[in-house]
């Protein structure tokens, strides 16, 4: 009688033995898949490099965060990188990913850190969510890890979700019809700084700052200005200014 062939065990190398303290063994007889999406060409020239030099990952695909569905579920990879964090068009292109090419994972690597889009993120389905300041052996622990269906936080990621999950009515901020940018917009306003100081301190533009004022009219449907800073001051906001 033929015996079934024991898949060749793939080394990880001794830094990856362990993910986040979880002991692993993985099998597999082919490199793990990776699509790299974004929508700079350094960033993606950068982390092509640093995966191609891992002997057991294949970069099969890259994109920008506009192809990023397209690649994924035209090359089935197991493991996606989404280089940006924009809500809502990468939560859509997640859920869209866990319909059309369920067995592919999920990271994203990104320079928001704000916990919206992280739990966004998590939410739509993300195995993963790194700040892309990660070095390389946390980048490496997280594709393996993700590609294997552990879920992947950065550690500070990690903590405040625990808090937010052991105490959710503390970490529930108001207004949660706003973005963060338009949270973080609506607390200056409340603290009484004018549009330039606004700019001046969230680094956008004057006219990105009454862009943002407008949406948050809309949203809390009030009038003007003033309005908005009664509503948010009786919410609790602009104190700390």
């Amino acid at each position: 009688m033929l015996s079934k062939p024991v898949p060749e065990q793939r080394t990880f190398g001794p830094e990856l033995s362990v993910i986040d303290g979880i002991g692993a063994t993985l099998t597999e007889t082919r490199p793990l898949t990776v699509v790299l999406a974004d929508d700079h060409a350094v960033v993606r020239a950068g982390l092509r490099s640093l995966l191609t030099s891992v002997d057991w990952i294949s970069v099969v695909a890259e994109t920008s965060a506009d192809g990023a569905l397209r690649e994924a579920v035209l090359n089935r990879p197991d493991v996606l990188i989404l280089g940006q964090w924009r809500q809502p068009e990468s939560a859509a292109v997640i859920g869209e990913l866990a319909r059309s090419a369920p067995g592919v994972a999920v990271l994203v690597f990104s320079v928001a850190e704000d916990d919206e889009s992280v739990f966004a993120a998590i939410r739509a389905g993300a195995g993963g969510y790194l700040r892309n300041a990660a070095d390389r052996d946390d980048l490496l622990r997280a594709i393996c890890a993700v590609s294997a269906g552990w879920v992947v936080l950065s550690p500070h990621i990690g903590s405040r979700l625990a808090a937010m999950l052991a105490d959710p009515a503390r970490h529930t901020r108001p207004f949660p019809e706003l973005t963060a940018r338009e949270f973080d917009v609506l607390t200056l306003v409340a603290a009484g700084l004018p549009n330039a100081a606004i700019a001046a301190e969230l680094h956008l533009a004057p006219k990105t700052v009454s862009n943002y004022l407008s949406h948050i009219f809309t949203k809390l449907g009030v009038a003007d200005r003033a309005n908005a800073i009664v509503r948010a001051r009786d919410a609790g906001l602009g104190t700390s200014y």
